[in-house]
């Protein structure tokens, strides 16, 4: 394929096709909900949100009846469309210290930092293959601007005691682990991983299902009654529970109660056809996930049968007003993260680009999710990965959890459920505003990457979010 060339747009994400063509990942087809029914605990959204609060209120209570309504399939959304990164939070050390404080701070990245063992802990229990590989996390720099960016980070590390977590690589030790042209030095965070993100997420759902978690897929929730009991509406019937959980992510900025903490941006990924022998060559042989330092983020990993998978984050196909086609595929967009992998490994100029697919993110202020409560103390929420969610949504699920179960612990007592993040401006202001800082922030990492400098005028733009109490763009 030519790198002008737009990939093959897909209905599907590659995972998601991918899993759905075997019998232990489609399962058996789950009708639409088509009567009034009751449950101790209604779920609303089948991405790992919900998946995993249905798996951990199961594991706490086996005899709970528990509802779960997907307006697409499980696995549809962005937990079937992401890159599979499986890690907790400590890239965001720097964010985290000074939003939460040092205790506070040490209890989330602890607690966090668990999920990606736990998860292949729990895949392995279960007999589910999905491709979990527990191979670190690696940060490159791309650019000279990059070189030392970590500096910040292992401050904080240090000051909190936990620098072992954090190993700094030469530009020639991150050469040995994956040769590009573009890679200066890094550091590897070692407690991440990859996964397959649909096989998870199908592989949850056929667990629930065994488990007696009646799921209703292609339904869609048109209204959610938060009094005692909570009902949730649909156009062939009800749900009627003690308790409520939201995990809607992007399309919950369609709530009220939820618009002015979040926003929306979109990530979008191409995958290469298998090219072992391309990979060998470049010694990337050890399963790491790959990021770069850029705000608008570059994010890729490969596969067991050799291929690359390439992502590009923090886009925008319009005004981040609403959800539509354009965030699952923009040809644009598609076109430009082609180009990028092209780049970033010329030796795989010749390895066609078998598809390519996009999806919506919630953003938050402080770009981890947040929690909590409303109505009448019986609906309970988690939002705001802001693209991090593999590892996060399997604390998420403890929490709310617990949060349905109405039990205090210490997943309730976390710092992100006792806080919420910044309230983003209101509109007319909101959405405009967004849209050119984050021009002025992908133009400024661009500029970057190509070594040219960066005006006066973008630099100030791209830092604009920073300077008004959101952990968003650069500092």
């Amino acid at each position: 394929m030519s790198t002008t060339d737009a990939p093959r747009p897909a209905e599907r994400s590659w995972w998601l096709e991918e899993a759905l063509a075997l019998p232990e990942f489609a399962g058996p087809v789950t009708p639409p909900l088509q009567e009034d029914t009751s449950a101790d605990v209604v779920i609303l959204g089948g991405g790992y949100t919900g998946l995993w609060t249905a798996w951990f209120l199961k594991e706490r209570r086996p005899e709970l009846d528990v509802v779960l309504l997907e307006a697409d399939i499980c696995g549809g959304g962005p937990s079937g469309r992401n890159g599979g990164f499986c890690d907790g939070w400590w890239e965001k050390i720097r964010d985290i210290r000074e939003t939460f404080g040092d205790a506070d701070a040490m209890e989330l990245l602890m607690t966090c930092g668990r999920a990606p063992t736990e998860i292949g802990t729990w895949c392995r229990a279960n007999g589910v293959d999905a491709w979990f590989r527990h191979g670190g996390d690696l940060a490159v720099a791309t650019n000279e601007k990059h070189e030392g960016a970590w500096e910040g980070a292992l401050e904080d590390a240090r000051a909190l005691g936990v620098e072992d977590e954090y190993q700094l690589l030469s530009a020639g030790e991150v050469q040995q682990r994956c040769a590009s042209p573009r890679f200066g030095s890094g550091v590897l965070i070692a407690d991440a991983a990859t996964v397959h993100p649909a096989r998870l997420a199908r592989g949850l759902r056929r667990l629930l299902l065994e488990a007696g978690v009646r799921i209703f897929e292609h339904t869609t929730v048109t209204r959610l009654g938060m009094g005692r009991p909570v009902v949730a509406e649909t156009p062939d019937g009800t749900v009627r529970a003690g308790d409520a959980v939201i995990g809607l992510g992007a399309w919950a900025t369609w709530w009220k109660a939820f618009r002015p903490r979040l926003t929306l941006r979109g990530s979008y990924m191409v995958i290469t056809a298998p090219a072992p022998d391309r990979l060998e060559e470049l010694g990337w042989t050890g399963g790491e996930a790959i990021r770069d330092l850029r705000s608008s983020i570059h994010y890729l990993r490969t596969t067991p049968d050799g291929r690359i998978a390439f992502g590009l984050g923090g886009l925008q196909p319009n005004l981040a007003r609403r959800i539509d086609q354009r965030y699952d595929h923009e040809p644009r967009y598609a076109r430009r993260v082609a180009n990028d992998l092209y780049r970033m490994f010329p030796s795989f100029e010749g390895v066609p680009i078998e598809a390519a697919w996009g999806g919506p993110i919630n953003v938050s202020g402080f770009t981890m999710p947040f929690f909590g409560t409303l109505g009448r103390g019986s609906v309970h929420y988690g939002l705001g990965y802001t693209g991090n969610g593999v590892g996060p949504s399997h604390l998420a699920g403890k929490i709310l959890a617990a949060l349905a179960l109405h039990v205090e612990d210490g997943f309730t007592r976390l710092a992100v459920v006792t806080r919420k993040p910044k309230r983003f401006p209101p509109e007319p202001i909101r959405s405009p505003g967004a849209f050119v800082v984050n021009a002025a922030i992908r133009r400024k990492d661009d500029r970057e990457d190509a070594g040219r400098r960066v005006g006066a005028v973008t630099r100030a733009i791209a830092r604009l979010p920073r300077r008004l109490g959101y952990h968003l763009g650069p500092r």
